[in-house]
Order: C-alpha cells, then sequence, then structure tokens
C-alpha cells in the first residue's frame, strides 16, 4: 500500500505578501506568532505559503494600523467588519476634506472633463494664490481623491488623469515663482526613497519651500540613499526633504531614515513628511517629522533663526 501524496499548498510566497501588502516579514511573523493570523500552509520546502484570503484580510489590517488602530484588536475580526470599519473611517475623512475649496472637482473627473478639470483648478489657484491653493485644494483634494479610489468610486485611469494634471499644475507653479538667488538658504535637497514612486507630495512642498525663498535641489522621485547623501553634499544643502505617501511599511520608512540619518554629514537636517503614520507616531532621533504642510513656514523659520545666531 502506497502513501497517498498530499498536494503542495499553493499560494503567495511571504515575500510576495510584502510587496502586496506592504506589511514587512518581520511584522507578518510577529503576528503569526502573537496572534495565530495569518496562518500560512508550509510548502515541500517548508517555507510559508499565503492563501489570497489571508492577503486579503492583512491588506485591510495594514490600512487600518496605518490609521492608528492596534493589530490585537482587529485580528479576531472578519474580512467583512474589517471592511466596514474601513469604510466608516473613510467616509469620516472625506467628510472632513469635503468643502466649498474643492467642490466640482471630483465631478469633473469622473465625467472625463480633464479640460474642465485643468480649467477649475486654474481658477482656484488665481483665486486663493500658490500657498493656499496648495494647502485648502490639492491637499484636501488628494485625500478625496484617494479615498474616492480606494472604495471603486473611481478608476485607476482617472486617478492617473487627476494627478497627472494636479503635477502638470504645480511644475507651472513653481516655474512662475521668481528665481531667488543661487545663496538664497537654506538649500533644500527634495526626493523620496527608491521604494516610494508617488511624487505629488513632493511637488506641493517644493512650491511652499520656493514661495518661501528657499533654493530646492529637487531630485524627483525613487533616489536611491547612498545618491541622496552624495547629492546633499555636492548640492551644499542645509536641508534634506523627504517625502512619503504611506505606500512603504514602517518598518522601511523608520530604517530608512536613520541609516540616512546616520550617513548625512551633522549639520544637514533630515525632514521628513507626508501620508505615512509611523512618522509622527515614532520618533527618528535627528529626523524632524513634518506633520503638515503648513509647519514647513515654520521649520524654516526656525532654521534660520538659528542659522543667523552668532
Amino acid at each position: 500500500m502506497t502513501d497517498r501524496l498530499m498536494p503542495e499548498p499553493t499560494g503567495l510566497t511571504i515575500a510576495a505578501v510584502e510587496r502586496d501588502t506592504g506589511l514587512s516579514k518581520d511584522t507578518l511573523r510577529v503576528w503569526e506568532r502573537r496572534y495565530g493570523f495569518p496562518a500560512p500552509a508550509r510548502d515541500l520546502a517548508g517555507e510559508r505559503v499565503y492563501d489570497e484570503r489571508e492577503v486579503e484580510k492583512l491588506r485591510l489590517l495594514k490600512r487600518l494600523v496605518d490609521r492608528g488602530e492596534r493589530p490585537g484588536r482587529l485580528i479576531g475580526l472578519t474580512v467583512a467588519a474589517l471592511q466596514s470599519r474601513l469604510d466608516a473611517q473613510r467616509a469620516d475623512v472625506v467628510a472632513g476634506a469635503a468643502g466649498p475649496a474643492t467642490q466640482g472637482f471630483i465631478e469633473l473627473l469622473k465625467a472625463h472633463d480633464l479640460a474642465g478639470l485643468k480649467r477649475l483648478l486654474r481658477q482656484r489657484r488665481e483665486r486663493l494664490g500658490p500657498a493656499r491653493f496648495v494647502t485648502e485644494v490639492v491637499a484636501p483634494l488628494n485625500t478625496q481623491v484617494g479615498e474616492a479610489w480606494m472604495r471603486g468610486q473611481l478608476q485607476v485611469f482617472e486617478e492617473h488623469l487627476y494627478t497627472e494634471a494636479i503635477q502638470g499644475l504645480l511644475r507651472d507653479t513653481i516655474g512662475a515663482v521668481p528665481a531667488g538667488r543661487a545663496d538664497d538658504r537654506p538649500r533644500v535637497l527634495l526626493t523620496t526613497f527608491r521604494d516610494e514612486p508617488h511624487g505629488l507630495g513632493l511637488l506641493m512642498a517644493e512650491l511652499l519651500f520656493a514661495l518661501d525663498g528657499a533654493h530646492c535641489v529637487s531630485l524627483g522621485v525613487g533616489t536611491p540613499l547612498w545618491d541622496i547623501v552624495l547629492a546633499a553634499t555636492s548640492q551644499r544643502c542645509d536641508v534634506v526633504a523627504l517625502s512619503f505617501s504611506g505606500c512603504m511599511s514602517p518598518g522601511q520608512v523608520v530604517d530608512g531614515l536613520g541609516e540616512l540619518r546616520a550617513k548625512l554629514p551633522a549639520p544637514i537636517e533630515l525632514w521628513a513628511g507626508g501620508a505615512a503614520p509611523v512618522l509622527h507616531r515614532r520618533a527618528v532621533a535627528g529626523v524632524t517629522p513634518i506633520a503638515s504642510l503648513a509647519q514647513i513656514r515654520a521649520e524654516l523659520r526656525r532654521w534660520r533663526d538659528f542659522a543667523a545666531k552668532p
């Protein structure tokens, strides 16, 4: 009588789950040990294999944890309960972001009226001025569009149309800011880490830095860590400013900032802002967290006051 061979389990490897959900391998292992979830099968080589249902739940857990909830209180909930919890939070966020300054944009986007969308954006910019346009229109509108996309109310291509329209307008606005002198201070290097592909927050910050008289050097998105150090040194920068969208895992953000801080010359300040909640929950020595775009002006004032001291 022969033993019956069990089929090898199919699913995603732990590396694939890390890429899909944004949860680090260490976090997945800790949750498995501490909470009993996820409970992956093992392939013939003894490696973890996660099924799609587990991965779906992990995606929801990641989003809720990023919003400040504790995993121990969420693990036992069903996928449906987690989704309901997330939907309720999103509704609150969208309601808080909505206001007169952002009315009409989502409707134009859904109607695929790109010309009308750009026209309304320009009108808001002219009426409010560039600084208020960024803080009162672009920032809350980004939240509305992101939440609408995550709820399935916008298609991927519609979200891309919006992003391209905003990026084009921000670049035009930055180009219209009167050029300062090469010795304007501080000199600010703007970029994102290699695994952070989103650059909208970077452009918003660059515009506010430029309006306040800082000399900006932008590398765009996805810069390897050592190249950030080389660029900051060669460009004689006083500040390195990084933007995070929330797509990187908390461990990647914290470890990357710690490593960059250790490699940068001590006089160069390191500022980090954006949508990654870990920036404001876990302090990284030598890194200034930027909680909102409005904080940029205050930090520039602080830097200049310090630099002016004999």
